[in-house]
């Protein structure tokens, strides 16, 4: 018997990496029949697809198993599966979130050592089903089935209002109950007692952390919801998001924050574990008070490029490892971030109101019963009037990630906005009810449906 070591520098938690070592076919004669040091750390050895499999196996929980390929014990000899070229199991559909990744194979061996890079297409099973938005649009909604919407908040972006306009606003036959004097609302299913169609803020509460991101969230949602509702149960799961202008955003939130606002209780949960000990950027119970110039200094405060942060799926970078090239991990971030934008059922804009409620409609063929305010951002309008130029071209620097990520995003929504629109034969009475919502839609005082 011999395990190859081998060693995964990019993209691939390394902790999966322990999980799995490789054998090739005729590994014991190459090698001498020694296994490394190092074989002693994997369940199993096996060829580069089956390693591949492996790894998809421990990132979805399931290398404990007893008939998964990494419980197995090491045993000598080929594996017949080698012989047979075998290849990875195409993705299904959306079940699969696929990530493009460099890896390093180092073969060590008794008489030699051989390194290899290649790239590979490595489809990591997050557990969940994401509906996208070419699927979600021609379908629409299922909230008697079993269909979620998970909004993903990002602070400052106007999230709160558009939280609430879910909760209070949309046209059901069964709304969700919103008592008084209570933050949230329940959002059952119709003929049901505790099935929740909305995980959100004003729904089910912060129930996978403060203001969760997209790492948090895809690792959490579905066992969040199968311990709220007692029952284990697949779900089809709409992503949906908000974002804003970065400059806007970012000053926004230097406000927030100057009055108070921390977040310490967010969790930062990250290949499997809670970041607990990130540093924070003052002393004390807050920040209140603190100038721009000191916000923008602090090397590790979260509100650089948050955007991107939380819409990317943070185990491609190592989480919140920041030893790593901090070029080579804002160019991993933002693809990320930019993927699963793309993968999400519906982005809307802060400066683009009426057209996010189009879009949101039209997707979910649901409506709204008050149109979205387009608010100005009095705070960070302010805000920027007061800096000078340097200050301004260092916001800048600090938020170029969510700048790159917010012309996509504005690219996405222009795209869906216009394949809606030449596909809606009532566009106009629509979009006149959205634009204009005290006149009468069609002349007939009722909005078309």
């Amino acid at each position: 018997m011999s395990c190859w070591a081998f060693e995964m520098v990019e993209l691939v938690p390394i902790d999966l990496c322990r999980m799995c070592c490789m054998r090739g076919a005729r590994a014991p004669n190459r090698c001498g029949g020694r296994p490394l040091a190092s074989s002693s750390a994997c369940r199993r050895p096996i060829s580069v697809s089956l390693f591949l499999v492996c790894l998809r196996e421990v990132a979805a929980g399931e290398a404990s198993h007893s008939d998964s390929l990494c419980a197995r014990p090491c045993r000598a000899g080929p594996d017949p599966r080698e012989e047979s070229n075998e290849s990875l199991p195409e993705p299904r559909g959306s079940e699969l979130i696929v990530n493009e990744i460099n890896i390093v194979l180092t073969f060590n061996c008794s008489r030699c050592t051989i390194s290899r890079l290649a790239s590979i297409s490595l489809a990591l099973s997050v557990r969940i089903e994401l509906v996208p938005f070419v699927e979600a649009s021609p379908e629409g909604f299922d909230i008697l089935g079993r269909d979620v919407m998970v909004f993903l908040h990002v602070q400052k972006t106007g999230g709160t209002t558009f939280g609430r306009h879910l909760v209070r606003d949309l046209n059901l036959d069964s709304p969700c109950a919103c008592p008084r004097k209570r933050k949230r609302c329940d959002c059952f299913r119709p003929n049901t007692v505790n099935e929740q169609w909305l995980f959100s803020r004003y729904s089910t509460g912060w129930r996978c952390g403060l203001h969760a991101d997209w790492t948090e969230l895809t690792g959490c949602v579905e066992d969040a919801l199968d311990e709220y509702e007692n029952y284990p149960k697949k779900r089809r799961y709409f992503f949906i998001t908000v974002l804003r202008d970065p400059m806007h955003r970012y000053l926004s939130e230097f406000r927030h924050v100057q009055r108070g606002a921390t977040w310490k209780s967010a969790r930062h949960w990250c290949g499997g574990k809670e970041f607990t000990t990130l540093p924070h950027c003052y002393k004390g119970a807050n920040w209140t008070g603190v100038e721009l110039d000191e916000f923008m200094r602090c090397p590790f405060n979260l509100a650089h490029n948050r955007q991107t942060r939380m819409l990317a799926d943070l185990t491609l970078a190592g989480c919140y490892n920041s030893t790593r090239d901090e070029a080579k991990r804002d160019r991993i971030l933002l693809q990320s971030a930019k993927r699963n934008l793309a993968r999400m059922a519906f982005v809307g804009l802060t400066e683009h109101q009426s057209m996010s409620q189009y879009i949101f409609e039209r997707t979910f063929h649901l409506n709204f019963t008050h149109s979205f305010d387009q608010a100005n951002s009095t705070v960070s309008i302010q805000a920027m009037a007061e800096l000078t130029p340097s200050q301004l071209n260092r916001v800048r620097e600090l938020n170029s990630l969510d700048a790159q990520l917010y012309d996509y995003a504005r690219q996405i929504m222009h795209e869906r906005f216009k394949l809606l629109k030449d596909t809606d034969p009532h566009f106009d009475d629509r979009w006149q009810r959205i634009t204009q919502p005290h006149r009468p839609a069609n002349g007939t005082g009722s909005p078309v449906d």
